[in-house]
């Protein structure tokens, strides 16, 4: 039986978090925890917490045996950016977008 947890709208670019979200595809929730635990980026600790949710809610089903969970699937999809300006040289202006990510797990048992 499958669980899952989304985290929409994280202030993270979908490229850094796809690197931390495919390092812990296919692993047990509990190696996937000392994985994020230990690895140094930001988007480690995001996806933990998409992670702790999703094992929340498959603690909420009592057919669900939590020991015997893995993530089948995680992905990182684009949220909308928000975009903002920055004065540049002789008057002119750059565009800078500051993207968004959607962060989906998918928790089944063994």
């Amino acid at each position: 039986m499958q669980v899952r947890a989304v985290g929409k709208y994280v202030r993270i670019s979908p490229q850094k978090a796809k690197l931390v979200a495919d390092s812990i595809r296919g692993e047990k929730i509990s190696e996937a925890r000392k994985i994020l635990y230990l690895m140094r980026k930001k988007a480690a600790g995001i996806v933990e917490k998409v992670l702790k949710s999703a094992i929340a809610n498959a603690a909420q089903n009592p057919d669900i045996d939590e020991k015997i969970l893995y993530v089948k699937e995680i992905y990182v999809n684009q949220g909308p950016a928000l975009k903002r300006w920055r004065a540049r040289a002789q008057g002119r202006a750059a565009k800078i977008k500051k993207r968004m990510s959607h962060i989906t797990v998918i928790l089944d048992e063994a």
